[in-house]
């Protein structure tokens, strides 16, 4: 075959696998919106299972059930048969995969479904099959045209946006969110760019906090004890009314001699620029480069006046967000 014709084959794969999608697109209704809510509402864990290539299918859209909040896995069809059925309790909810409906791997499985009263969603295409009649709640999709005539590729592709939709509608119904998404993806570039302040800032007696009364002398022995760059200033009530830097300090030094005998309420910028601690990191370090400075104190959104920590961009530079 003319090597310039594989590109075509591509293309009449790809339309194909478009064309099919449409008409999932089209098909979606009711019955999506109720398997939806019972995958989010469930309190023990959603199992998805199918045979071949839908099992493959199987294995992704549990994965990415998991992945944004709903405890899933995949159920060998065939390891079912021979103890796995144990794996499935009653406030489970089950997700059988047959693009004709009628896969003789999933007949035991449907029948300790419904024997059990388990929740049983199923996915196919034909109406008069055995997984349909048995089903609670029934995701038709469509009947596609495979590629090559033979091999699941349409109909696999078909699965699989429906998998991901049913993960992203069920996420959105729970309110999972960015925060809830880092908990459970620590590791790798996406765990690093879902950071939070409060997984990088300093805290504890690590703050570099100084009492508003005192001499700069003294507050001075304690910036460079701390090696911060920086210090935090407080009331008696442990309230923050500013921040003082080793810049404001040179300047100062340069406008006056009696740096050491003035208090730190004298010298310190009142109402520092402060963030929560549940902000993006990558949000911090926006805010820091947009507002030419290098560090910013740290609040719980309970008391915004308290400082619980500080962050400093070479924490944020070094934790490869970046």
């Amino acid at each position: 075959m003319n090597k310039k014709k594989f590109t075509q084959v591509a293309r009449n794969v790809i339309d194909l696998e478009i064309k099919g999608l449409q008409k999932l697109k089209k098909n979606i209704g009711g019955s999506f919106d109720k398997a939806v809510i019972e995958i989010a509402k469930c309190q023990s864990k959603v199992i998805v299972c199918g045979v071949g290539k839908s099992g493959l299918i199987a294995s992704k859209i549990a994965a990415t059930l998991s992945s944004v909040g709903t405890p899933s896995f995949n159920l060998s069809a065939s390891d079912s048969s021979h103890g796995d059925l144990g794996s499935i309790q009653k406030k489970d909810v089950l997700i059988l995969i047959s693009y004709s409906g009628q896969t003789n791997e999933l007949k035991n499985i449907i029948q300790y479904a419904n024997r059990n009263k388990i929740l049983l969603i199923g996915i196919m295409s034909k109406k008069e099959s055995i997984l349909y009649k048995a089903s609670d709640i029934k995701l038709l999709i469509p009947q596609v045209r495979e590629s090559g005539g033979i091999v699941p590729t349409s109909s696999t592709t078909v699965q699989l946006a429906l998998g991901d939709a049913l993960a992203i509608a069920a996420m959105q119904y729970k309110k999972f969110d960015k925060l809830d998404f880092k908990k459970i993806h620590p590791a790798g570039s996406l765990g690093a760019q879902l950071k939070i302040v409060e997984d990088l800032m300093v805290k504890g007696n690590k703050i570099p906090f100084v009492q508003e009364n005192i001499k700069m002398k003294v507050a001075l022995q304690i910036l460079t004890k701390k090696k911060l760059g920086f210090l935090i200033v407080q009331n008696k009530n442990k309230k923050t009314l500013g921040i003082i830097t080793d810049g404001q300090i040179r300047r100062f030094r340069l406008k006056k001699n009696d740096l050491y005998s003035l208090k730190v309420k004298d010298v310190m910028t009142k109402n520092p620029i402060s963030v929560d601690k549940d902000m993006l990191a990558a949000k911090a370090l926006t805010i820091m480069n947009s507002k030419k400075i290098t560090s910013l104190s740290v609040y719980n959104k309970r008391n915004k006046l308290k400082t619980i920590g500080v962050i400093h961009i070479h924490n944020i530079l070094a934790s490869d967000i970046v």
